[in-house]
């Protein structure tokens, strides 16, 4: 019995170890460099979580093998298990760090993300690792390799339509024609700002916080209207009629004034941007004419709308200026 002690406490060492490691100093270092706010940081801590504990585990359990009285033939077995869970785990870790990066360099340099890419490279050191694990425990791997390809022919008629949408993805990402973050209206009528592009299929945020799905290939060839192409800021219009008896100059300084303020109040980088009118109809009523004024992107039409109504109205009580309205004379005649 007592030659079992020393495995035993390897063990116990093995899993204390792995609970202070984890539950304080990864703890500690995590806020530690938070606080520093060192680039990636968090993609590695992400990428390290739970894994502390498990080394720890892992070290524990193979001393007390070495120290173990168990015949070496049990001493192989349990050390092969032991090292494709080290070896999982650090292809898991690898793996989490690819995607992380990906997305942080896909972010840095488009300005968006997709979970489509960080995916596939995830996948694609998963497959890696676990192929370079099966040949490090003894495993020839060629064969394995052969039979994927001649079964991949197989999978790949059964998931014709997956692949397809798999395919349709990276096209749409590649081609730029909808990223991520762009405000996206679909033949069908629906519209709203794409916010993932996965393997299967586009998510689309509707403004009133429903979600659209809509398959990769189905996005492909449909006909689509991007307000975020080729830049996101575009040109508010508004048509206003003011009465016969305006004096038109002092329509549009009043006009374009009231559009510069509202153009300061939401989107005041685009100021250099003069807003402008013209007047194009003698109608029945009133002269009408259209105002335009560039807004940061196609949601602030409606911020826009809102307040240039509010203190266009409020300008021309004060100017002076009529907006008319629609009158009819009715003659009635009394037959004897």
């Amino acid at each position: 019995m007592t030659q079992w002690i020393v495995p035993i406490v390897f063990i116990l060492t093995g899993l204390l170890g792995g609970i202070i490691g984890e539950k304080f100093i990864f703890q500690k270092l995590k806020e530690f460099v938070a606080y520093q706010k060192i680039p990636g940081s968090e993609i590695i801590f992400q990428s390290l979580h739970r894994m502390t504990f498990i080394w720890f585990i892992v070290a524990g359990f193979f001393s007390a093998i070495i120290s173990s009285p168990l015949k070496p033939d049990i001493v192989y077995i349990l050390q092969k298990i032991l090292t494709i869970i080290l070896l999982y785990s650090v292809t898991l870790v690898l793996a989490r760090l690819t995607a992380g990066f990906v997305n942080l360099f896909i972010c840095r340099t488009e300005g968006v993300s997709t979970s489509l890419i960080s995916n596939v490279a995830k996948v694609a050191v998963l497959i890696l690792g676990t192929l370079i694990l099966l040949q490090t425990v003894g495993i020839q791997i060629t064969p394995i390799i052969t039979t994927l390809g001649v079964g991949g022919l197989a999978v790949g008629l059964a998931l014709q339509d997956t692949l397809a949408n798999l395919f349709s993805g990276f096209y749409l990402i590649i081609s730029k024609q909808v990223r991520t973050g762009d405000y996206v209206k679909l033949d069908d009528g629906n519209q709203g700002y794409v916010t993932d592009i996965t393997w299967r299929n586009t998510t689309i945020k509707e403004i009133s916080n429903n979600v659209i799905i809509v398959p990769n290939s189905k996005l492909a060839s449909a006909i689509f209207t991007n307000y975020h192409l080729p830049a996101k800021e575009i040109t508010l219009t508004m048509n206003v009629g003011v009465s016969y008896d305006s004096d038109l100059e002092l329509v549009e300084r009043v006009t374009v004034e009231v559009a510069k303020e509202v153009m300061a109040e939401i989107a005041p980088e685009l100021v250099e941007n003069q807003p402008y009118m013209r007047f194009h109809t003698f109608n029945d009523f009133s002269i009408d004419f259209t105002l335009y004024m560039r807004v940061s992107e196609f949601f602030d039409q409606r911020i826009g709308k809102h307040l240039f109504v509010k203190k266009l109205h409020k300008r021309y009580q004060k100017e002076g200026i009529e907006i008319p309205f629609p009158i009819r004379d009715i003659y009635m005649s009394e037959k004897g």
